[in-house]
């Protein structure tokens, strides 16, 4: 299944939906047409368990194969404005340093200090997410804007003091999120000790979406190419296997002591080929105009389109 959060115009409450064809349709309102009403936020799906995610497929062949019974709930997809797939977690932790090539980027720029002996993070905050096709304004002083396509891990359910080959069974599906990532601020945050990252987490820094996959549509998530386009030009094609920490270290680790909610998320590092690892680099950062397309090959793709900070939307 395909996932989504959206809304239908600037002011309306977030609603969820699921990819049916070319069309999305609402979980809730779907919900109503045949039998009783499901949660109308992705926290609140998770919440209800595996039952709830098995009726929403069902609702979504049977809306497959009579569209009109469920016209009421179908809407175009030109019709919606996405949001982030889970806009409100509780928590969304970012896995740092996690591809080989890109501890190798960041060495060679001064912007690691040792070599990780175990899985490191950080958190991205709900305030700089947001959703598919979305103008993202680069704040004034901010020169040096990177792109970091970034596999995402959605946990579907709570999980406190898992093992690690346990991990898998928690993970409801794959995203991707944009980890745009103010290089200048970042050189200074590294040199001054400090891990709140604010380099990562300005207003509109965590493009994130455009839907949740579900798992049984991910063959193997250590085997995905992900991909990075700037105007059409293809920056970086990069598989998940080069990952360090793989989801089952990355779940064990931070649910020893921490419970993992329903919706809560694992970014899992970016991969190598970003612009500050380019002997051109300051060519390649971000500008205005820019249109940047981050995608699980084959899968997904987010977009992204970069803009001067009086556009911003």
């Amino acid at each position: 299944m395909r996932l989504i959060t959206y809304a239908t115009g600037p002011a309306p409450a977030p609603r969820i939906g699921v990819r049916v064809g070319h069309r999305v349709l609402d979980i809730e309102s779907a919900s109503r047409v045949d039998g009783e009403p499901l949660p109308a936020s992705m926290k609140g799906l998770f919440r209800e368990g595996r039952g709830a995610l098995s009726r929403v497929q069902a609702l979504a062949r049977k809306a497959q194969s009579d569209a009109g019974r469920f016209a009421s709930a179908l809407l175009e997809e030109r019709a919606i404005r996405f949001l982030p797939p889970v806009p409100d977690p509780d928590k969304f932790l970012c896995v740092g340093k996690n591809y080989r090539a890109h501890l190798e980027e960041l060495r060679k720029n001064d912007l690691i200090k040792e070599m990780p002996e175990e899985v490191t993070g950080f958190v991205k905050l709900n305030s700089c997410l947001v959703g598919h096709d979305t103008k993202v304004a680069i704040p004034a002083p901010v020169k040096h804007l990177d792109y970091e396509p970034e596999l995402v891990f959605v946990i579907g359910r709570r999980a406190f003091g898992v093992k690690g080959e346990d991990a898998m069974d928690y993970a409801v599906g794959v995203t991707i999120l944009n980890d745009l990532t103010d290089r200048d601020m970042q050189k200074r945050e590294v040199a001054s000790g400090s891990r709140f990252w604010t380099s990562k987490n300005a207003p509109g820094f965590g493009p994130l979406g455009p839907e949740i996959v579900t798992m049984d549509e991910i063959k193997d998530p250590y085997d995905l190419w992900l991909t990075c386009s700037v105007n059409g030009e293809e920056r970086m094609r990069v598989n998940t296997s080069d990952q360090i920490w793989k989801l089952p270290a990355i779940l064990e680790h931070f649910s020893r002591t921490m419970p993992i909610e329903p919706g809560d998320m694992f970014s899992t590092g970016a991969p190598g080929g970003v612009a500050v690892g380019k002997a051109n680099a300051k060519d390649l950062y971000l500008k205005p105009g820019d249109v940047v397309e981050c995608s699980i090959e084959g899968v997904t793709t987010l977009r992204t389109t970069i803009v001067a900070p009086s556009a911003n939307s």
